[in-house]
């Protein structure tokens, strides 16, 4: 108990140093929290574009990257919530160049670290919750607790995504304003999926995103509500998000064959990327699937290959972020459950060419795990630099030339 209190103690000075040194710059911004399990980098983005269009100096802050205006940068601290000091130098740089709105990705880590405190959040969204963390956290209970923080200092407005079996939890905390979406509520309607995209229509307003993924029709719907709610049209929100792109997530790398990087991480998101290929597919779909983080929910490594086997004709498994395990462990842990379908590779650029190199033209290959992460973090804190895109595009590069020196 202790020990608990003193980091406590410790995460409540630093988030208070932090805004300290940085003169509080929320209070001369408009911050947008984006919380739940799934979608957050999505959702951030889109209300980054809608805002955008509707002529607001916006920044935000994702897992992916960071924005202020026109000025952007990845995100290489492998960590979606910024540290309390990089996080108020973040929010300072952005009245310093009088920006309107700070839109944030909000993590659970982020919250027990105090990482939120001394931010004065405006509007908080929900996306959902499902199982996540929790050996950080203890239990899924307290996992959900500490995204009702997020809640519970915003006193202004609540988007929340009424849908979700948790999403009582979220709706009874008060506000200003309260816009609850979801059946018999706000919908995403006529949805529509193509293999260019997603149509639908949101209160008579048609939208055609250029994304995969049905799953992301509601991610637009929240992003949508949460601008309308600070006076944005959804004519404004159909198009800006006619133009939207989110790196690393459902992003298409090539169409000849169909190849996608996706980030699913949780069992929940990969099983939505798949049933979308899935749905989609006019040949064979070729998984290669990340084998989930070292030292961390290590629950999820069955259930991932159990997934896989029922959406993939071939399965690959490989080596993601292992950190300090032993990573042909944490994919036999994944492989266990594919019933012998499921081919190791422990080198995940030789993983990758398999998979290209497997590929007929109307085949689907999708990789999962990494997304737009630049980083792969193996034992004793080291660090390599990583792209799943490029690697996979470089592999096909390399198959096209070596196919054309045989046509000769």
């Amino acid at each position: 108990m202790l020990i608990n209190f003193l980091k406590d103690i410790y995460h409540f000075s630093l988030a208070f140093l932090g805004a300290l040194i940085y003169r509080f710059p929320s209070k001369k911004i408009k911050v947008i929290g984006v919380t739940g399990t799934k979608g957050k980098t999505t959702t951030t983005n889109f209300i980054f574009a809608i805002l955008k269009e509707a002529e607001y100096n916006v920044a935000l802050s994702s897992s992916s990257i960071f924005k202020i205006k026109e000025k952007e940068w990845k995100n290489r601290l492998k960590m979606t919530m910024p540290g309390r000091f990089k996080l108020q130098k973040l929010l300072r740089q952005a009245v310093r160049e009088n920006c309107d709105y700070f839109v944030l990705e909000v993590t659970s880590e982020g919250i027990k670290q105090y990482r939120h405190l001394f931010i004065d959040f405006d509007v908080a969204v929900f996306t959902n919750l499902s199982l996540e963390h929790i050996e950080s956290h203890g239990s899924f209970e307290n996992y959900r607790d500490a995204k009702l923080k997020l809640f519970k200092k915003t006193k202004k407005t609540h988007v929340i995504n009424g849908d979700d079996e948790n999403a009582s939890f979220f709706v009874k905390i008060p506000s200003e304003k309260k816009i609850i979406l979801g059946k018999n509520k706000i919908e995403a309607e006529e949805i529509k999926e193509t293999e260019k995209g997603i149509d639908f229509k949101i209160k008579g307003v048609e939208f055609n995103l250029p994304v995969l993924g049905r799953f992301n029709a509601y991610n637009a719907l929240l992003a949508s509500m949460t601008a309308l709610s600070e006076g944005v049209s959804l004519e404004i929100s159909s198009r800006a998000l006619k133009k939207v792109f989110i790196e690393g997530r459902m992003e298409i790398v090539s169409r000849n064959p169909l190849v996608i990087v996706d980030y699913a991480h949780t069992p929940v998101s990969l099983e939505a990327v798949y049933k979308t290929l899935f749905n989609i597919k006019k040949g064979k779909m070729i998984c290669v699937l990340g084998s989930c983080g070292g030292g961390r929910d290590k629950w999820k490594r069955p259930v991932f290959g159990k997934i896989a086997l029922s959406y993939c004709d071939e399965i690959i498994i490989t080596n993601e972020d292992p950190y300090d395990e032993d990573p042909l462990k944490i994919i036999e842990e994944v492989a266990k459950s594919t019933e012998g379908k499921g081919q190791k590779i422990l080198d995940r650029k030789e993983a990758i060419s398999k998979a290209m190199s497997s590929a007929n033209s109307n085949d689907i290959v999708v990789i999962t795990g990494k997304g737009s992460e630049v980083w792969m973090c193996i034992s004793n804190g080291r660090k390599i630099p990583w792209d799943d895109r490029k690697i996979a595009k470089e592999e096909l590069l390399k198959l096209k030339k070596n196919s054309d020196k045989k046509s000769f």
